[in-house]
């Protein structure tokens, strides 16, 4: 097997610029660079990366917190973190937390023991037992934490939510009823917020019993469908607040016997690929999924290496994508 030693004699520079190459391209002319890099296919030359890393204490790995993995939308995030990681010479470690701290914690804690750099949280949740001294580099993205300077990457989500419940408005519907995600998360919260002040604007005063709490499963977007469609007077809308809550409660209503949008309009929120070709095709705000991996990738990389970010809250655009769950209202 051919050492580094092999690679600089071939190559006729000093073991230390082989190395240096390696490391830090930058530093070594474009001459330098060529001589080394034929000399290493030549060699077939193979980097042990961990021993180097073991030297150097770097992992070259970032840790991204996902609370569920199977999230579609997060699939969609986590390919943006994985492609500008890649162009950044980063590996990416994935923790599927399922939102529990304890796994948080554990997975975070691989930053102090030099087994990653940095962590991108997808979570509204601070990943580290101690809350208040911060020290780790970690960006937050799609979800927040209130209170406390984290870089994030997220949308408006207030604006998001008025304008689609201005859009249900707008098709004659008053009593529009919620399936929300969990409680304590900030971008539930945010969505809420926007959703009331637009019936507020409306004159329509809000109910709390219109809204229903899921975990942004297909499974509780039904649960919460049945309990809100079994409200008197019941709704002719439901505003979700992502698509798989959405479609869940489609089926729930389909089963019910109604007919969407005729009887009951449903709409989401991500703009899945799925969200298209449900049935009927789900009116929904489309997010830039990617594009909050990649910022969210970038603003870490800047982080970790002590870059002063240009930006450290970013808001990405989102648009209403209207199709065809969402109606006019006939029954009032």
């Amino acid at each position: 097997m051919a050492t580094i030693r092999d690679v600089s004699r071939l190559a006729g520079v000093s073991v230390a610029t082989v190395s240096r190459t390696l490391t830090k391209p930058d530093k070594v002319s474009q001459k330098t660079r060529e001589k080394v890099n034929v000399a290493i296919k030549e060699t077939n030359y193979k980097p042990d990366i961990l021993a180097r890393n073991f030297r150097t204490r770097k992992s070259s790995t970032v840790v991204v917190l996902v609370p569920d993995i199977a999230n579609p939308f997060f699939s969609r995030v986590i390919r943006g973190i994985e492609q500008t990681a890649q162009k950044l010479g980063y590996a990416v470690l994935l923790g599927d937390t399922q939102g529990l701290r304890e796994r948080e914690i554990t997975y975070a804690k691989m930053v102090d023991t030099s087994q990653a750099e940095g962590i991108i949280q997808l979570d509204c949740h601070i990943p580290f037992e101690d809350q208040e001294n911060i020290t780790a580099p970690v960006v937050n993205a799609c979800d927040c934490v209130r209170g406390i300077e984290i870089p994030s990457v997220q949308i408006d989500n207030i604006s998001a939510a008025k304008e689609m419940t201005e859009h249900l408005l707008s098709l004659g519907h008053k009593n529009i009823a919620v399936i929300s995600g969990p409680e304590q998360s900030t971008i539930t919260q945010d969505r809420l917020f926007g959703h009331i002040n637009s019936l507020n604007d409306a004159g329509i005063t809000f109910k709390t019993e219109n809204v229903a709490y899921g975990d942004y499963s297909i499974q509780s977007g039904a649960k919460a469908a049945e309990k809100l469609l079994n409200i008197s007077p019941s709704p002719t809308a439901i505003f979700c607040m992502n698509d798989e809550m959405a479609i869940g409660a489609i089926h729930y209503a389909k089963k019910k016997r109604l007919s969407v949008p005729d009887d009951i309009s449903i709409s989401g929120f991500d703009n899945i690929s799925f969200a298209e070709y449900s049935d009927p095709p789900l009116t929904t705000i489309s997010q830039p999924a990617e594009e909050f991996g990649s910022f969210a990738m970038s603003m870490l990389f800047d982080v970790m290496k002590g870059n002063e970010l240009e930006e450290k809250y970013k808001l990405l655009p989102f648009e209403l994508i209207k199709r065809k769950s969402t109606g006019i209202n006939n029954h009032d």
